[in-house]
């Protein structure tokens, strides 16, 4: 068998996730599964390393329903409640680990991932039935296996942030950018020609920390990437009614859609 990248989304939603409690809209309401969105969060599969990004609060229900039975890495991109308060279930992929488990992320947010979860980090720790983690803080890009991981600072709210772009040997570029409302040019400059780009698009109306739908597209436009798939979306944005308005490169990401490309292993 040919080496493979799989990149699964396992939650696209904004941090009320889809349906929102007590909503009764059409989309809630809808029984279209595609529609039923969890918290935003990928999982990225490559010949040598079994990576996750955020750990939202959905993340049991993520890996129970894509039978994620082992993760090697965990990055962060921000520390939001909706993308870390899953912390503890990785103490499922550490039970079978002798070693503790890498953790990713920017100085800030692993000082706040630290500050909420300390007993974690403590020295006495050393549990096996316990979240065991090994924090290591990015500052430039860096490799887990074949594999270059490049954090891309992005500007939502008032909150250190990175999306992180991806590139394997023999495989497309990809980059994650769940958590954006604008990006500077320099890290613009790290994105251009970038192959698959998955990219916030909360809904259609301006927001002050999210890209909305036509900003999206704008920027995505603006990098000239090959494949855009849109997430971290809300229950404001109707994907059937808003598909036919987009371009060829425009998809709505959904959970559980996998993305599978030929890598040189």
């Amino acid at each position: 068998m040919k080496p493979e990248i799989c990149l699964t989304f396992l939650g696209t939603s904004t941090s009320t996730g889809v349906p929102v409690i007590g909503c009764s809209c059409s989309v809630c309401t809808s029984d279209d599964p595609k529609l039923k969105r969890t918290r935003s969060s990928i999982h990225l599969k490559t010949p040598e390393y079994s990576i996750l990004v955020d750990t939202g609060p959905d993340l049991r229900e993520q890996a129970l329903r894509e039978n994620l039975v082992s993760v090697d890495s965990v990055l962060y991109t921000h520390a939001h409640l909706d993308h870390v308060t899953g912390f503890d279930e990785l103490r499922a992929f550490c039970w079978h680990r002798d070693s503790p488990l890498p953790i990713y992320g920017s100085p800030k947010c692993l000082n706040e991932i630290k500050r909420i979860y300390e007993w974690a980090f403590q020295p006495a720790n050393t549990n096996r039935g316990y979240v065991r983690p090994e924090p290591i803080e990015v500052t430039a890009a860096f490799s887990l296996g074949e594999l270059t991981i490049t954090p891309i600072s992005v500007e939502h709210g008032n909150i250190d942030t990175h999306g992180y772009r991806f590139d394997y040997p023999g495989a497309p570029s990809i980059a994650y950018l769940p958590d954006v409302k604008t990006i500077p040019e320099a890290s613009q400059q790290l994105l251009q020609d970038v192959s698959v780009l998955i990219i916030d698009a909360l809904h259609k109306r301006d927001h002050p920390t999210h890209m909305n739908l036509s900003e999206s597209v704008a920027m995505a436009t603006k990098l000239k990437a090959k494949h855009v798939y849109l997430t971290h979306l809300s229950h404001e944005l109707d994907v059937d009614e808003t598909l036919g308005e987009l371009d060829e490169p425009f998809q709505f990401a959904y959970d559980g859609l996998k993305l599978t490309f030929p890598a040189i292993g």
